[in-house]
């Protein structure tokens, strides 16, 4: 199927199918940018307190390397050790936490083992190659290069503004020196991070926009997979059908346990089964047209009475299911019916007695 034909948007199976596969919006500009910009942001919070550590671990090693002895050097090596991980840590488990929130905020926690299968063409070195000078990887490259052009532009601009300064600076003090250099690769450091931001953001979208398109169905796809899920629409109607016949000849056979059948006389026709020991009429069975002349022949074979009362065959056919009892506002209409039929069938015993 051509893209052009997907026009339907994807369903939540397929958006399942797609996760369960590994393939979800995730742009790998995103986590690098956050990590650059958190590690910019702890080395700034923690450098002037690993200045002053850093100088007084460099004070007490030249103070043990001028006594010669080696097992103060060896302490000096585990201090060196210590104070090179306690500088380190923060920023490490910074990028960690910052890498990790912002590949679980674009996808979520996911396990595909499908994707971990081996498969023969990622092994392929002919293949490997074609990627490399495809239309993809030259894409990628010219991508890349955007946010490379904005970070040498910021480079640059800063050096040109601050060269004055570092020129000066050969005759001014180390401190007054390192401070300086300290500063401008620090506002380097910050507005590269800002360049890698934006673009990692517009790359997300760009991501997200693809991978949206690339779920994007077709219709046949969409009829497909609702065959999968639910069926086939003829097997399901025909079913539907097949049950429908089975309730209609469960309704006619209880058509013989009625008492009266109440007609249109044409158009509707409601079966009402009566008891003693009921306390009101129940529907037995209710038709309209075909289904009402099939329920009057089952009532004439059975000798079931037959009422004609158009007003009142309306109202249940309308009011009541099958199964249920009649409302109570209808008591009085099927009495009198009831009582007609009782009346009808008592003068036709008391006729065949004499």
């Amino acid at each position: 199927m051509s893209g052009e034909n997907k026009t339907e948007q994807p369903t939540p199976r397929r958006r399942q199918k797609a996760r369960e596969s590994g393939q979800i919006a995730r742009s790998r500009e995103l986590p690098s940018a956050l990590v650059m910009a958190a590690g910019i942001a702890v080395l700034a919070w923690r450098c002037p307190s690993l200045v002053w550590e850093w100088r007084s671990l460099l004070r007490r090693t030249l103070d043990v390397a001028a006594q010669n002895e080696t097992v103060v050097r060896a302490e000096t090596m585990q201090v060196m050790f210590s104070a090179s991980a306690i500088a380190v840590a923060p920023v490490a488990l910074s990028a960690f936490v910052v890498a990790m929130a912002a590949s679980v905020a674009q996808g979520g926690f996911i396990f595909a083992p499908a994707s971990l299968v081996p498969k023969g063409a990622r092994l392929n070195p002919a293949q490997k190659l074609s990627q490399m000078f495809s239309l993809n990887a030259v894409s990628a490259l010219l991508k890349s290069l955007i946010p490379g052009a904005g970070i040498a532009y910021f480079g640059t601009s800063v050096i040109a503004r601050e060269w004055p300064k570092l020129l000066a600076a050969r005759s001014s003090t180390a401190a007054g020196t390192l401070w300086l250099f300290s500063s401008v690769a620090f506002e380097i450091a910050w507005k590269s991070a800002l360049v890698m931001l934006a673009w990692a953001g517009a790359d997300y979208l760009l991501v997200r926009r693809k991978f949206e398109s690339d779920l994007r169905m077709t219709k046949e796809e969409i009829k497909q997979e609702m065959k999968e899920t639910d069926g086939n629409p003829l097997i399901k109607a025909r079913i539907r059908r097949i049950q429908r016949q089975v309730r209609r000849s469960r309704m006619l056979q209880d058509v013989q346990r009625a008492r009266v059948v109440v007609t249109n006389p044409t158009h509707f026709a409601v079966a009402l089964e009566y008891q003693v020991d009921m306390a009101c009429p129940v529907v037995v069975a209710k038709g309209r047209d075909a289904l009402a002349q099939q329920i009057k022949q089952v009532a004439i074979w059975h000798g079931v009475a037959i009422v004609e009362n158009p007003p009142l065959a309306q109202a249940l056919y309308r009011t009541v299911e099958v199964g249920q009892s009649i409302p109570s506002k209808l008591y009085v209409a099927v009495a009198e019916v009831l009582a007609f039929v009782y009346r009808v069938q008592r003068q036709a015993s008391s006729g065949r007695s004499r």
